[in-house]
């Protein structure tokens, strides 16, 4: 069933007042997980980010480029913000044999309606009640009594009304069916295991970044693999609630479990959902809500989100925005070798119905991007990063303009280095214009140190653009079009021309990919076969041009394997 707006799910509009904790009745039942992650959406986003909101001063909103892969670690913990996290089972649980560890609540239609022995509903009850309260601060053990005494604690119809009082508490909580085939909250206190010893060295060995006993390449390659291993469940390196998440997912999938897990960190102000879904053959589905700012939006796109009522707050155009990931196999040779997730598709949520909008771009917005970034380089950037483990506010010295673009560098080098070539240039224009300013050659002399980082990470990204190129090429692609073998051939030899003049200066690990995107576009098994294989008298005239050309193409290929081997010794 797919529910298309809160009017779907619910048998009346939620009304404008967000500061309540009602929500309108179900007018469906919940009893997969597509319906259900639709319920949970209106009633968390309601009452973990629009009720702070408006309750608590000066909320703060996420900024688009948190919601952009590589995900960078939390500047700050606010702990007067909601957080927690829950597990969702879409079948009914089997306490002894489940793999993880809870507190369970049980439900008077937990065995169906054709049990042999009916249980006694008000000690069900009651010790549905005492399981709550043991976990419960005492601070709010007589409020919860005195509200829930003859309140069924687990029906659905009461989640609105727990949640705060879940959100007071530690550790996780847990829906499944019960006999009817209906979730309701099946447990609290929930502990999700966290083999991450494990789970990452078995990763590391299969993507070949470990070897067996080998200490230096482990320590040389961990941070890796644990970034990129995290970053494909949709978090950075970062608690110890979202790591646990992360890696309960990654093994309920395995399992073959149709699940859902979301969690809410004080310190991102952003719900995750990872959940199972037919289409992702390797990966659970990424799935990421928060209250975002437009930044800077055309006249036509405010227009339109005003005239609507997308807009939560219009004054300072704030949206409830979802995005959704897709996830990517670790290759060794993609020049991207780090990107493990990118952005599919992007929802803004309308806040009154529900309904959702798709058409408008408020992450990848490229002209923001370099808008952002000129404002850096002119000291005008307000906002805040974390420089390694140093947050940097503003952009008022030159040492801060170095540590941020540093930082913007390290968060944005996937998009420079896979993005248009006007976007490129813009941005490359707005990088030469500072970094190569003959006056300010005094200034970056007294920081030697970050302008050399920076510096670094914008040779790489400028090489690693070149060599992006030769990926798309080995795909006959070339700005975005189609092309064939013989330009494709073309293409190559004046790349590596270029290369080869330059390539004791670039980085080993790029033109060790360069070297094998070659090898790969030589062995092309059509090219081979039609061409390459062929004697001259049966070729054509383009046939014999291509002939000659990948012959050019095998002697640039064996002087950039001498150059490597040369630079190596």
């Amino acid at each position: 069933m797919g529910l298309k707006s809160w009017k779907e799910l619910f048998t009346q509009i939620p009304n404008t007042n967000w500061l309540n904790n009602t929500t309108p009745s179900c007018a469906c039942k919940l009893n997969s997980i597509a319906n259900l992650k639709f319920f949970l959406d209106i009633v968390q986003i309601k009452l973990c980010l629009v009720k702070p909101y408006f309750t608590l001063p000066k909320y703060p909103i996420v900024e688009a480029r948190e919601l952009l892969p590589s995900f960078e670690a939390d500047l700050y913990e606010y702990e007067n913000l909601p957080g927690f996290s829950l597990v969702a089972l879409e079948r009914n649980l089997d306490y002894f044999n489940e793999i993880f560890q809870f507190d369970i609540l049980h439900s008077l239609k937990e065995h169906g309606e054709n049990q042999e022995v009916c249980p006694l509903p008000d000690i069900i009850q009651e010790n549905n009640l005492n399981t709550f309260l043991a976990r419960l601060p005492k601070t709010l053990q007589e409020k919860f009594r005195t509200k829930f005494k003859i309140q069924d604690l687990t029906s659905l119809a009461s989640y609105p009304d727990l949640l705060p009082f879940i959100l007071q508490m530690d550790r996780g909580h847990v829906l499944a069916l019960n006999g009817e085939k209906n979730f309701y909250l099946a447990g609290i206190y929930a502990s999700f295991p966290s083999d991450l010893d494990t789970e990452l060295k078995r990763f590391g060995l299969r993507i070949k970044k470990f070897k067996p006993n080998d200490n230096i390449l482990y320590e040389l390659n961990r941070n890796f693999v644990y970034q990129f291993l995290m970053e494909l469940y949709g978090f950075p390196i970062v608690s110890e609630r979202r790591t646990s998440a992360a890696l309960f997912a990654r093994r309920l999938y395995k399992l073959g479990e149709k699940f859902l897990i979301r969690v809410l960190g004080q310190s991102d102000r952003t719900i995750t959902t990872l959940y199972y879904h037919p289409s992702n053959k390797f990966y659970p589905k990424v799935e990421k809500i928060a209250l975002v700012e437009v930044d800077n939006p055309k006249k036509d796109v405010h227009s339109f989100l005003m005239k609507n009522g997308f807009y939560l707050d219009e004054k300072r155009k704030v949206v409830i925005l979802r995005v959704l990931y897709k996830q990517h196999k670790y290759d060794p040779n993609n020049i991207r070798e780090d990107r493990a997730l990118s952005i599919s598709e992007q929802e803004i949520i309308h806040p009154l119905t529900g309904e959702v909008i798709n058409n408008i771009n408020i992450i990848k917005d490229t002209y923001t991007l370099v808008l952002k970034l000129n404002d850096i380089i002119k000291g005008e950037f307000t906002g805040r990063v974390k420089y390694k483990r140093e947050i940097v506010e503003g952009t008022d010295t030159h040492e801060k303009r170095l540590k941020f673009l540093y930082s913007w560098l390290s968060k944005h080098q996937r998009r420079i280095i896979g993005y248009s070539d006007e976007f490129y240039a813009n941005v490359t224009k707005v990088l030469d214009n500072y970094l190569l300013n003959s006056d300010m050659f005094d200034i970056f002399n007294e920081y030697n140190l970050l302008y050399r980082e920076v510096w670094e990470k914008y040779s790489y990204i400028r090489q690693a653009r070149k060599i992006k190129t030769l990926e798309d090429l080995k795909n006959r692609v070339y700005n975005n079009k189609k092309i064939d073998y013989l330009t494709m051939l073309e293409l190559c030899i004046q790349i590596l021309n270029d290369l080869r003049f330059e390539a004791v200066n670039y980085f080993e690990d790029i033109i060790s990919k360069a070297i094998s995107i070659i090898e790969k576009i030589l062995n092309d098994r059509y090219l081979q076969k039609k061409y390459i294989q062929q004697k001259d008298e049966k070729l054509t005239t383009y046939g014999l041009k291509i002939k000659k050309l990948y012959g050019r193409l095998v002697a640039l290929f064996d002087e950039l394997k001498a150059i490597q081997k040369n630079k190596v010794q």
